[in-house]
């Protein structure tokens, strides 16, 4: 459990107990370890280093600011798919030189605001794309940067919800288009094409697998380069594979740092790689309140104040993470339980047969590998809270995202003029 582990029969992180953040801020929360992130960035950084892989860290994986500026610090950059994100960057302390904008439908003001920045890179996924930043730049009379985002018609092998680099997924550009687009793009005032991007899906964890992905940007850079146009980087996007099951294989980093070493030196560019999962997920937990424990026919149900609102990825891609009591008795016996949040749905489901024992009422549960799309990806479905977030480093817990009230939740609505209650007011 990395950073996450029991004293004296109870859960902590690093020197903290989740149970005495829990009657801090109550539950449900999320909590991060800010020395498991730092040492998973070096971890990663120093096995990419003979390659001279820069690190763009996919914010989209957890946005909180603190995550984003405590990377940054280390020395990464961002990989980023919307201006909000950029702003987030931007706003962590990330130099906008080390920020690379990728995404499928940048709008003409993200780009604009993208291009006023002057990041690092864009990256291109369409003709009416590049056609866009050329307008833009002209008439902000600055100059962009471009990378095209190739789609190798490979699979990554995980869920087909997070497979992006087969040739009907939505990503990406054609092999020809983006040679086409490459010389088009060399022949614009204020647009300066750098690269090719490539990015395949998430869960990647056969390294055979982003070999044939580079291979194919390879045999693109190296026809783009004997037609006299420079490549002098390559952008080989994330989707490292994490374990969420105890036995199963991560990505082998060895292996892959030795293929980002063999892509450097044949290509003679500079590369970038776009990790977010596999940075974030182990560093966090969610932890929640049993509310109740009731049989339904051979299940054994143990419905928690956490919610598919608060962490939907079990619910989405029928994602695996393993559960925790936060006090343990080893010598309780364990079942098999279905932990279920409070939502009125029967999706509402965080984890199946989890092996836990006897719980009742108060009990506090660790939903573990949750600090990769959890927080970012909640809701506030069913007028739920948005959940707090924790980082926790030694002993300083600090709550980098605070729960808002019910007041703040619906702050940005309003009746409309003409109802019966505005009337009245």
């Amino acid at each position: 459990m990395s950073a996450f582990d029991y004293r004296n029969g109870r859960l902590h992180v690093e020197d903290v107990s989740l149970a005495a953040i829990a009657a801090d801020v109550g539950t449900p929360f999320y909590c991060y370890s800010a020395t498991a992130l730092g040492e998973r960035y070096d971890r990663l950084a120093r096995t990419v280093a003979p390659s001279g892989a820069a690190i763009a860290y996919a914010v989209k994986a957890n946005g909180n600011l603190a995550v984003v500026e405590l990377l940054g610090r280390l020395g990464a950059g961002a990989d980023v798919v919307s201006e909000g994100e950029i702003r987030r960057a931007l706003a962590a302390g990330v130099p906008a030189g080390r920020i690379v904008f990728s995404g499928v439908g940048k709008s003409r003001e993200e780009l604009a605001f993208a291009i006023g920045k002057g990041l690092h890179q864009i990256n291109i996924e369409s003709a009416a794309e590049l056609d866009r930043i050329a307008a833009v730049s002209e008439a902000l009379g600055a100059t962009a940067a471009v990378a095209f985002r190739v789609n190798p018609d490979v699979s990554a092998g995980g869920h087909d919800k997070i497979d992006t680099g087969r040739r009907t997924d939505k990503f990406g550009l054609p092999p020809d288009e983006a040679i086409r687009l490459y010389h088009a793009a060399a022949g614009l005032s204020r647009v300066v094409p750098v690269g090719l991007a490539v990015h395949i899906g998430s869960q990647v964890r056969d390294v055979e697998i982003f070999a044939k992905a580079y291979g194919r940007l390879l045999d693109l850079s190296a026809r783009l380069r004997s037609e006299g146009l420079d490549v002098s980087r390559l952008d080989l996007g994330g989707g490292l594979g994490v374990a969420y099951r105890d036995g199963e294989r991560e990505l082998p980093l060895d292996a892959y740092a030795g293929l980002l070493a063999d892509v450097a030196r044949r290509s003679g560019a500079r590369l970038t790689i776009e990790p977010g999962r596999w940075l974030v997920a182990d560093a966090g937990v969610l932890v929640a309140t049993v509310n109740t424990v009731k049989q339904a026919g051979e299940r054994r149900i143990a419905i928690v104040d956490a919610a598919m609102n608060d962490l939907i990825r079990p619910t989405l891609y029928d994602a695996h993470h393993p559960v925790w009591p936060v006090d343990r008795n080893e010598a309780a016996p364990r079942h098999p339980s279905t932990v279920a949040g409070p939502v009125c749905e029967s999706g509402d489901i965080l984890a199946v047969d989890a092996p836990l024992p006897d719980l009742g009422a108060g009990d506090l549960v660790a939903i573990g590998k949750a600090g990769a799309y959890g927080a970012a990806m909640s809701s506030g479905y069913n007028g739920r809270l948005l959940a707090p977030e924790v980082l926790v480093r030694g002993g300083e817990k600090a709550v980098v995202r605070r729960r808002p009230s019910h007041d703040e939740a619906m702050a940005l609505e309003s009746l409309p003029r003409w109802s019966s209650a505005a009337d009245a007011a």
